[in-house]
């Protein structure tokens, strides 16, 4: 273990133990591969001296560059998954502390947030993939694919670039009310009576009132967490409001809350494809969600299709040759030689991308 004064950090350093703000929270994680925004918090943070891995820094040893290990040399879904897991335990203690919300760690989010977006090719959101997440996990799971999702769609919705991080952050703290509902009512089974969805809706007015105190998010993050389950028609709850006095930030976090939890299992249902879901999506256009927020998710997901190796409802396996800009989620498919054209096939669906990597 080799202690560095911050001052002499260099980009790739690695860290080999936590790194704690002076009021005890984390900052960053053991193991972490220090960027140059990396140091910038530090320095921020006044964090005078780290533990930096002499195995995988310059600092204090003399190494064979070929055998240094490094952060250049982690592929992207390394990183991602790296900062996922740690993005992960932060939500589970935040979560379960809500009593302290306050005292929410806004700047572990957000640099967690930043790196993944980085690293993540959204195309993966239309990949079908069997769920592995423990049931009482999922709250946390979700809020982080959330998030991931409000980010990509405000960026793809041309938000101002001093939106795009609390459009995350509006993501993924946008169910947080629920920590507060009793996790019986959240992972019952089945339908729910009209007193249990009441005690449910409820969730939405606690998590407003829980971050309310919290500083370092805007008003619009706040109001995510209230306004995320408001419909344009003003069907919505709890307020009803209507199209124009629902945040935009909400009406991105509505459209991604949908897409993640249909498109994964949970206790009582199972994971639906992804393109079956953007027709659903297309429908709650109608009235329900944002029409322009909608067509841009879907039009942005499905624009590099052609070539994709797909399964269809049938259980036949083809590729996407043709791409309809006026049917995006059915495509033209070829099936052994045999062009399917999934707009006239109407009794057909793409019911998995297996891979988006074209040959």
């Amino acid at each position: 273990m080799v202690q560095v004064r911050v001052s002499s950090l260099e980009i790739g350093d690695v860290l080999l133990a936590d790194v704690l703000t002076h009021r005890g929270n984390i900052l960053f994680y053991k193991g972490t591969v220090l960027t140059e925004r990396d140091l910038e918090i530090l320095k921020a943070f006044m964090i005078d001296e780290v533990s930096i891995d002499p195995s995988a820094s310059k600092h204090g040893i003399q190494e064979d560059p070929d055998d240094r290990s490094s952060g250049s040399s982690l592929s992207d879904a390394q990183i991602f998954e790296q900062h996922y897991e740690q993005l992960l335990q932060i939500m589970k203690r935040a979560f379960k502390n809500t009593s302290a919300a306050e005292d929410l760690p806004i700047v572990e989010m957000r640099n967690h947030l930043e790196i993944m977006v980085q690293h993540y090719d959204y195309q993966d959101l239309l990949i079908t993939a069997e769920d592995k997440i423990r049931v009482k996990d999922y709250l946390f799971h979700k809020s982080i694919g959330v998030g991931l999702i409000s980010y990509y769609l405000a960026s793809w919705s041309k938000f101002k670039a001093k939106d795009l991080m609390p459009a995350a952050l509006a993501g993924l703290l946008h169910d947080i009310g629920n920590m507060e509902i009793d996790p019986a009512l959240l992972n019952k089974p089945g339908r729910l009576t009209a007193e249990e969805m009441e005690e449910v809706k409820k969730h939405t007015i606690i998590g407003y009132n829980l971050l309310k105190p919290v500083k370092g998010i805007n008003e619009g993050v706040k109001l995510a967490a209230l306004q995320h389950h408001e419909r344009e028609d003003g069907s919505g709850y709890p307020l009803g409001l209507t199209g124009d006095k629902i945040h935009p930030y909400a009406k991105v976090v509505a459209i991604a809350d949908v897409f993640y939890a249909m498109t994964h299992s949970t206790k009582y249902q199972h994971a639906r494809s992804p393109y079956v879901v953007l027709e659903q999506l297309t429908q709650d256009a109608f009235g329900k969600l944002d029409p322009a927020f909608v067509q841009t998710f879907i039009h942005k997901l499905t624009q590099h299709q052609i070539g994709y190796t797909i399964r269809l409802s049938c259980g036949r396996i083809g590729k996407i040759v043709y791409a309809d800009s006026a049917n995006p989620t059915r495509p033209w498919v070829e099936v052994q030689g045999e062009i399917i054209n999934l707009t006239q096939k109407r009794d057909l669906y793409i019911a998995e991308v297996i891979s988006h990597q074209l040959e």
